[in-house]
């Protein structure tokens, strides 16, 4: 049986994979070849739905083809790994299952639309999310941002998109606090957030480039940071190989 450690060395083994085609080593269907060489498929298959989106990111952000064959894998991800339902969890859990749930939603729309067909098991996006556009405790608000920031994608938009756009401050003072405390993995996804924001033409109250080059220098990186920063990177450069019509909910 899997363990939690197989899961997370699983995930970084394929955030590596993800890295290195964002660096410019396309041409092969990465997925695929993680699920097919691995000594535990299902770990393989958590470790896709843990990167999620991001697993699209080298397609979006530098063009490389995205192969038939990581569609499939993906596609096998989700159908194995179904989003529970936020609304049939206790209320303490509900904010956590929604979180997931708007995760799986991203994968399943560039799955839609990079594959040209529906996304099997999945769920339809979460409703009544009110907590997206309630920013009083920024503290807390920004956590949660960090956990979503692979929606942080060119041609992804909805709620959660139109609640960074109208807490560029928030998101910043997130940002900062978790530089100051030291906490770089959640930092460098509040990064990622402003770099999205700036991509979209929002002015920023801070400037994103200088934190993302400290968490680099400072933070430890690991494979999904990693991809975070790169990501991030691309964004603030506008280094994209075409603007996209984006998906909408």
């Amino acid at each position: 049986m899997s363990s939690r450690a197989d899961f997370a060395s699983a995930a970084d083994e394929l955030a590596t994979r993800v890295l290195s085609a964002l660096r410019g080593a396309g041409g092969t269907a990465f997925v695929s070849r993680h699920f097919d060489t691995a000594s535990d498929s299902v770990a393989a298959l958590a470790a896709i739905r843990v990167i999620g989106a991001d697993t699209f990111t080298p397609h979006v952000l530098t063009g490389v083809p995205f192969h038939t064959d990581d569609a499939a894998t993906v596609a096998r991800s989700l159908a194995a790994f179904p989003a529970p339902d936020p609304t049939a969890q206790a209320p303490t859990a509900r904010t956590e299952q929604r979180t997931l749930a708007w995760r799986d939603w991203a994968t399943a729309e560039c799955l839609a639309r990079f594959s040209g067909g529906s996304a099997p098991g999945t769920t339809a996006p979460p409703q009544g999310d009110d907590e997206l556009a309630d920013t009083t405790d920024w503290r807390r608000w920004s956590v949660r941002m960090a956990q979503l920031a692979t929606l942080a994608i060119p041609g992804l938009d909805g709620p959660v998109h139109e609640a960074a756009r109208a807490a560029a401050l928030p998101l910043a003072r997130g940002a900062t606090r978790s530089v100051l405390r030291r906490d770089h993995r959640t930092a460098v996804c509040l990064v990622r957030w402003l770099a999205w924001l700036h991509h979209e033409g929002v002015a920023l109250p801070v400037d994103p480039a200088p934190m993302a080059e400290h968490v680099r220098l400072l933070g430890g990186v690991g494979p999904r940071t990693a991809v975070d920063l790169a990501i991030a990177r691309h964004l603030l450069d506008g280094r994209l190989p075409q603007e996209s019509e984006a998906v909408r909910t």
